[in-house]
């Protein structure tokens, strides 16, 4: 294992999580085909609750622990770094637990605040079993998200990245073949097939989790795992960095709750608000299913870059501020900013010009799902600078901004997501989507609100973003055009898979070749990644 630079290291940890969200995808195809729509909102519900517990007893202290090892290693305290791994590791697997007894014992009412009473599609009971089963999960993620953050503190990112595939893997596994063996060997119900798909969760946390145990205690002497103490960390007591990690953990777990909980808001409205507005009771769940769950599956490929940059961001910034190099701090930030406008923009506009034949190759074509799906993908691209934002403020120990940021959005989601439906209906809109406009809009005036306040506290200038910014922008609209111009010519292909392919091959290609050559015509790859990076993977070519 070696250290990675910020861009190496948000190129390895963007590859990862990349793949595991290209594995993530792939197998909804077959899963989706075997479970049917039911069973495939069934799954849906059992991981949005899911998410909102994992993210309190994984996210917050392996994210505190990435910030607190990288201070300590910037400054040489090897003996606090490995102190501070400890208790963090025993703060989790205690968290883990208490989180898995919670979501076990109130999966009935938290079925029921799902549902209420309403008939027609899946019960409370069928609900209830598939929350219980994935709540197992839960002893084995937090561990396993610990370990991340330490080697993730030690900017060491490929090990994490593995694990990742790792997990998703042995998940993906689980659920195609442990639902197979239900319906078509067993004959037993649906429900049992879903439940059975989400225990992937736990086996896959936990065959991760013995990998990357093992490279950590592999590469102890990389690690400075048994350091000796130092004459200034005497100083340094087990109470002082207990309370350093509670202090950075707090917010990260508040941070991950309330994004954990954005889709929440979309599961315990979106069903009720629809069906009060005339939708059938199947449509109103497909489209949630859509929004927050399958639709979400397909934009998490765009957002994998943000993940990426955030992992690699976090330690990054905060050995720079901890050696009060604010310069450097501005010049990563910015850094970021014009990755994810290089990388993102493009994604999206792709993935909303080709959506139908998207959709198709995944789910099947369906009018509707396409319709709500293409428009869903732009949320995609303010999430990913509200995210990155959000952790970089966080980050630079200005937690009480990030939280304003994320929990004043959350608010006026919660506030808005009805009556929006009903504003958009009254218009001639179709209702549902009013969610996602709602969604944009927050997020949207939390980032701005974000960007001002980082200029004004760490003096971060923008200017040197803004000109490859107009670039960037300009280039994807000639993109965008010249493909809508080639369709006129072309037609409207089919809606089978194999035609559906055969169009996203097409248009892919001619849109990376057209983006690519603009880019390097324009200057831009350099303005956005740097020139020593460039000329690093020049020399690996050439190689």
């Amino acid at each position: 294992m070696k250290k990675n630079s910020f861009i190496e290291g948000a190129m390895i940890s963007t590859i990862g999580i990349v793949l595991c969200k290209i594995i993530g995808i792939l197998y909804v195809i077959p899963f989706r085909a075997i479970i049917g729509t039911k069973g495939a909102i069934l799954y849906s519900y059992a991981y949005t609750i899911y998410a909102v517990f994992a993210s309190l007893s994984s996210t917050g202290i392996p994210s505190a622990m990435a910030k607190a090892v990288s201070e300590y290693n910037t400054l040489g305290y090897y003996n606090s770094q490995e102190r501070a791994y400890k208790i963090g590791r025993n703060i989790i697997v205690a968290l883990g637990i208490i989180s898995f007894i919670i979501l076990f014992t109130f999966a009935p009412q938290i079925s029921y605040m799902i549902i209420g009473s309403l008939e027609g599609g899946n019960t409370l009971s069928d609900i209830t079993l598939v929350i219980r089963v994935i709540s197992t999960a839960l002893l084995f993620i937090p561990i396993l998200s610990i370990n991340k953050g330490y080697l993730q503190g030690h900017r060491m990112m490929s090990v994490p990245s593995i694990a990742n595939v790792i997990e998703q893997f042995v998940r993906v596994l689980v659920i195609i073949f442990g639902s197979v063996i239900v319906l078509r060997f067993l004959k037993l119900p649906v429900t049992i097939a879903v439940a059975v798909a989400t225990f992937g969760a736990t086996i896959g946390a936990l065959i991760a989790y013995i990998y990357i145990h093992k490279n950590i205690n592999k590469n102890s002497k990389i690690l400075k795992r048994d350091a000796k103490i130092t004459k200034e960390e005497t100083k340094i007591t087990d109470k002082m960095i207990l309370k350093r990690i509670v202090m950075y953990s707090l917010p990260f777990i508040l941070i991950e709750f309330i994004r954990s909980i954005y889709n929440t808001v979309d599961t315990f409205t979106v069903v009720k608000g629809l069906v009060s507005l005339g939708y059938d009771i199947n449509v109103a769940e497909n489209i949630l299913s859509i929004i927050t769950t399958w639709g979400s599956k397909l934009n998490m490929i765009i957002l994998s870059v943000t993940f990426g940059l955030t992992i690699s961001i976090i330690p990054n910034i905060a050995s720079s501020a901890a050696l009060k190099k604010y310069d450097d701090v501005s010049l990563k930030i910015n850094q970021a900013l014009k990755i994810i406008l290089f990388v993102t923009l493009p994604m999206t506009l792709g993935i909303y010009f080709l959506s139908d034949s998207v959709w198709t190759i995944f789910y099947g074509y369906d009018a509707l799902s396409v319709s709500v799906f293409s428009f869903y993908v732009f949320q995609t691209l303010i999430n990913s600078f509200f995210y990155i934002l959000v952790d970089t403020t966080n980050a630079l120990n200005n937690p009480k901004v990030a939280l304003t940021a994320l929990f004043g959005s959350f608010i006026l989601k919660l506030i808005l997501n009805i009556p929006m439906m009903y504003f958009v209906n009254i218009l001639n809109i179709d209702a549902h989507f009013g969610v996602i406009i709602t969604t944009m809009l927050v997020q949207f005036v939390a980032t701005i609100y974000l960007l001002t306040n980082l200029k004004k506290k760490f003096n971060v200038k923008y200017i040197s973003t803004l000109k490859p910014a107009i670039k960037i922008v300009l280039i994807n609209i000639i993109m965008l055009l010249s493909l809508m111009i080639i369709r006129l010519f072309i037609g409207v292909f089919p809606h089978t898979r194999l035609y559906s392919i055969l169009e996203i091959i097409l248009y892919a290609s001619i849109g990376i070749i057209i983006y690519a050559f603009l880019s390097f015509k324009n200057n831009v790859f350099k303005e956005v990644f740097g020139k020593d990076f460039i000329d690093n993977i020049k020399k690996k070519l050439k190689r």
